[in-house]
């Protein structure tokens, strides 16, 4: 991306997270222009001193917040996880009792929330940040566990997956599949985005741990 092209890009940032954001404190207003930015165009072709041109704050009030790149892109990577967590965690709560329902959700909600990371900033994570990437999988595997392994056990107990594997063993092939796919290399050579990768490693899966009875709802 051109200088030219980031200023844009920053400008257009800058209004909708002074939308988004208009009460939030300024670690806050920083941390949504840097995800905005980061997810869409990737973290190498904006700098510390581009974001706080565009928020309108100082250089010295930025680095007082964050020391560098890298521990903003770790701050946006929290941030992220915190809202996708909330999303399951309010679908989980929402559909206690509702296999077809939760699992719908669940999906969609994935789908919305990878939707927003784009090809340069896996290519970015790849290249630039690949100690970073390791914290992105152990929280991933965390939350995969954590939300579906509870659907995947309310599946078999309402005969919507099947009972002669072990829902542990079905997370299992699930975390495999997207520990193998769902990184930069892999996705960059495959060439595909977060979004399509973790949609087609579900039906896959889904495709083997389904009965009728889960195909037909």
């Amino acid at each position: 991306m051109t200088k030219k092209q980031t200023t844009k890009s920053l400008g257009k940032i800058r209004r909708d997270v002074s939308r988004r954001s208009s009460g939030g404190s300024t670690r806050e207003r920083i941390v949504d222009a840097a995800l905005a930015h980061f997810f869409s165009h990737g973290f190498r072709s904006v700098t510390m001193d581009d974001l706080a041109a565009e928020l309108g704050i100082s250089k010295k009030t930025l680095y007082a917040h964050f020391t560098g790149k890298t521990e903003l892109l770790e701050a946006v990577l929290a941030d992220k996880f915190a809202r996708v967590s909330s999303t399951l965690e309010r679908i989980t709560r929402e559909n206690p009792h509702d296999f077809s329902a939760a699992l719908h959700q669940l999906l969609v909600g994935m789908q919305h929330e990878l939707d927003e990371i784009k090809p340069p900033f896996v290519r970015d994570m790849r290249l630039k940040a690949p100690q970073v990437f390791k914290t992105i999988e152990r929280r991933r595997a965390q939350m995969i566990e954590r939300h579906f392994g509870k659907l995947f056990a309310d599946g078999q107990r309402t005969g919507m997956l099947r009972r002669d594997v072990p829902a542990k063993l079905i997370i299992e092939i699930l975390l495999g599949a997207v520990q193998a796919i769902m990184n930069p290399p892999k996705i960059e050579e495959l060439g595909l985005v977060p979004k399509t990768a973790f949609t087609g490693i579900i039906k896959i899966v889904l495709e083997g741990a389904l009965t009728p009875k889960g195909r037909r709802a």
